[in-house]
């Protein structure tokens, strides 16, 4: 008979002691990492996904659907230094000071389907040698093309600096001969003030003193001859025409004219806007360059909180907002103090869908970014809820530009 080991009984129970120890060890160990994972650190926000829904279009890649991704490591050095010249004074987040100036470069826009490549001002410069791009638009388009700009003269420092055709601002990099340009329009229709002194009686006969008379089937001359000079053309309008604060619906409104004579009876804002987006369109089709490249940037959102700018409406968050706050502050349903923003693009897309221009889609990437205005560094008496800082989101902007501009050669 086999005799048993007197010490093997405890040298098994030794061995399963060990083994429990281990495993709560490993256990303890990854609760660690976990929590060490999700901590909020106190000077910094969490690394988070603040994420869109899902939507694939025929297998290709929806830039406009994804997550902006913070990451300490990432973007820890602007794209350009904020002592490019161009910078509007007001826009210049890192010289006022702003509190979380850095930060807002450190968020990155991941689409779902693929990844938004970083815009590379060399490779751009060589790719599209020869080329005139003009960004016509308001103020919002001259934000992203203030990006563009610092971008290049960053690692291009011959420029000559010109305005092409009646821009607001040009210029030409001499080495690539490539010309970028902004042309500042409101409205893309000519516009003005017109009185009754000089209306011939007819605007007393619509109980009207002052209004402001826009020609929806003519452009504005500050761009009217940039389509037959330019290559690639990125257009936006959208924020004057929902500003009774520059359009008084009651002291001055808009008195819309085809063909030199009134439309009457009298058009509300958003139908002269279909009117002019219609003229408009067909205007730059007409007059565009054989193989020119059209853009139409969607609607650039606002983030005024608690009133509107001239009602002591502020955008004090230092994080992108998450989905559910995005619903609420731009819904149509809630028909809030930035609602301008998806009311414009349902006009742009009716007018868009049959033209000749793409459709270059920053609204939603946008909503999300309420910590990206200058807000109170901006300078002025109220807080800059409408335009972006720069370095910042403008700059993500031109990587969907380019994205798009390389998806359209690559069909070609």
């Amino acid at each position: 008979m086999a005799t048993r080991d007197p010490h093997s009984k405890k040298s098994a129970s030794n061995s399963s002691l060990a083994s429990r120890l281990l495993i709560t060890l490993l256990c303890l160990a990854s609760l660690c990492l976990c929590f060490s994972l999700f901590r909020k650190d106190a000077d910094s926000p969490p690394l988070t996904a603040y994420s869109t829904v899902l939507d694939k279009t025929n297998g290709s890649c929806n830039y406009s659907n994804g997550r902006w991704i913070y990451d300490p490591k990432v973007r820890s050095l602007p794209r350009y230094d904020h002592t490019c010249k161009e910078i509007f004074k007001g826009w210049n987040c890192i010289a006022s000071k702003k509190s979380n100036a850095i930060d807002i470069l450190k968020w990155r826009w991941k689409p779902h389907q693929c990844d938004l490549p970083m815009f590379d001002p060399l490779r751009f410069l060589n790719d599209f040698r020869d080329i005139n791009i003009g960004f016509i638009g308001d103020s919002l388009n001259r934000n992203m093309f203030v990006a563009l700009f610092c971008n290049l003269k960053r690692v291009s420092g011959e420029v000559k600096k010109w305005r092409p055709v009646g821009a607001d601002r040009g210029f030409t990099f001499l080495e690539y001969n490539m010309t970028i340009a902004y042309h500042r329009t409101n409205l893309l229709a000519r516009y003005g003030r017109w009185s009754a002194s000089n209306s011939s009686g007819m605007l007393e006969s619509l109980g009207l003193k002052e209004v402001y008379r826009v020609d929806a089937d003519l452009p504005e001359g500050t761009w009217a001859e940039a389509p037959s000079f330019h290559d690639i053309l990125i257009f936006n309008t959208g924020h004057w025409w929902w500003a009774p604060s520059k359009f008084d619906p009651v002291k001055s409104p808009m008195l819309f004219f085809e063909n030199g004579l009134p439309v009457i009876p009298p058009i509300p804002p958003d139908v002269g806007l279909d009117i002019v987006l219609r003229h408009m369109l067909s205007y730059v089709e007409k007059k565009a360059r054989p193989n020119a490249v059209l853009f139409f940037r969607t609607q650039s959102p606002r983030h005024f909180e608690g009133g509107d700018w001239d009602q002591g409406g502020s955008c004090s968050r230092s994080q992108p907002l998450l989905p559910q706050e995005v619903e609420k502050i731009f819904s149509i349903e809630s028909n809030g103090t930035n609602v301008e923003t998806r009311l414009v693009n349902k006009h742009l897309h009716k007018a868009l869908d049959s033209s000749r221009f793409q459709l270059l889609d920053v609204t939603h990437i946008s909503e999300f970014r309420a910590d990206a205005h200058p807000s109170t560094a901006g300078g002025k008496k109220h807080d800059d809820c409408m335009h972006w800082c720069l370095p910042g989101l403008t700059d993500t902007w031109n990587d969907l530009f380019v994205a798009h501009l390389n998806t359209i050669r690559v069909r070609n």
